[in-house]
C-alpha cells in the first residue's frame, strides 16, 4: 500500500510517495500552465509508470493552489494542514514553522501531534516571497543561486522597503546604479533584511516557540537563512528538501487514510 501527496504550487509541483516503511520518494517538476499535466508527469515518475494507473493500492491527497484542480486525488487538504503534518514528520520537536514559497508566506504553530495550533499568512504582496527574491536577482544581474550563497550577505546593508515589492525594486535599482554603486554584498543583506522583516511581523503576531523550522523553496537560500537566524536570535531547522514539506504532509495524511481502510 502506497501513500501519495501532491503539492501543486505556482512554480513547482511536488510529489511524495511513502512506502510501507515510511521512506519518502520525492519528485519535483515545474508546474507550467497546466497543473494536471505536471502533476500527472510527476506521479508517473515517482511510480515508475509510463502511464498513470492509480489502483486500489494507492491513496492520493492533494494540496496547494492547484490541488483542487486535479481529478485523481481522493482528498484535498489545506496547505497549512499539510505543512503541519509534514514538518512534524521531519522534526517532531518543531513548534513553529515558517513556510516561504513562490508567492506566499505562512507562519504556523504546530502541536506535539503535528496539528495546527494557530497560523498567520500573507499573499497580498510579492515582498517576502521567492518571486520577490527572483526579481531582485535579475535587477542585480546575478543568478539567484549566486545570491543565495550564505557567505555573501554583509553584516549590514541599506534599508530596503518591506511594504511594497515595486518600491523595494526601485530602491535596489537606485543602489545598483549609484556612483559609486552600493557594494553587492550590502544590497543583498538589505534585500534579505527586507524579506525577514515581513516574516518577523507574522512571527510576532503569532509568537515564536522553539524549535523553529523553515520550509518552502526560499529555505534553500543559505544567505536568507543566515539573516533570518540573526534576527530571530538562534539557529533554525532546515530540511534537506524544504520545498516538499507540504507534499510530505499530504502523503502522511494519505497513509493515515489507508491505515483506516478508507483508501480506494
Amino acid at each position: 500500500m502506497k501513500a501519495l501527496g501532491i503539492d501543486v504550487g505556482s512554480l513547482t509541483t511536488k510529489v511524495v510517495m511513502l512506502d510501507g516503511d515510511g521512506s519518502p520518494t520525492v519528485r519535483i517538476t515545474p508546474s507550467g500552465d497546466e497543473p494536471q499535466s505536471s502533476a500527472r508527469e510527476a506521479l508517473e515518475a515517482v511510480l515508475g509508470q509510463p502511464e498513470l494507473n492509480l489502483d486500489h493500492e494507492f491513496c492520493v491527497v492533494s494540496t496547494g493552489m492547484g490541488g483542487k484542480m486535479l481529478p485523481f486525488p481522493h482528498q484535498n487538504k489545506a496547505v497549512t494542514t499539510c505543512l503541519a503534518r509534514g514538518v512534524h514528520h521531519l522534526f517532531p520537536s518543531a513548534r513553529t514553522a515558517i513556510d516561504i514559497g513562490a508567492e506566499s508566506c505562512n507562519v504556523i504553530r504546530v502541536s506535539d501531534r503535528g496539528r495546527i495550533n494557530d497560523w498567520v499568512s500573507h499573499d497580498k504582496c510579492a515582498a517576502g516571497t521567492g518571486v520577490f527574491l527572483q526579481k531582485m536577482a535579475k535587477v542585480m544581474h546575478m543568478p539567484l543561486e549566486a545570491m543565495a550563497n550564505p557567505s555573501l550577505p554583509a553584516a549590514s546593508g541599506p534599508e530596503i522597503s518591506s511594504t511594497c515589492a515595486v518600491f523595494a525594486e526601485s530602491e535596489v535599482i537606485s543602489h545598483v546604479h549609484r556612483d559609486p554603486p552600493t557594494p553587492k554584498e550590502q544590497i543583498i543583506a538589505g534585500i534579505y533584511a527586507s524579506v525577514v522583516s515581513r516574516i518577523m511581523i507574522l512571527c510576532k503576531r503569532l509568537g515564536i516557540e522553539r524549535d523553529v523550522i523553515v520550509v518552502g523553496g526560499v529555505a534553500l537560500n543559505g544567505g536568507f537563512v543566515k539573516i533570518l537566524e540573526r534576527e530571530i536570535g538562534f539557529e533554525v531547522l532546515v530540511p534537506e528538501t524544504p520545498q516538499m514539506a507540504a507534499a510530505l504532509g499530504a502523503a502522511v495524511i494519505a497513509r493515515e487514510t489507508l491505515a483506516k481502510g478508507a483508501g480506494r
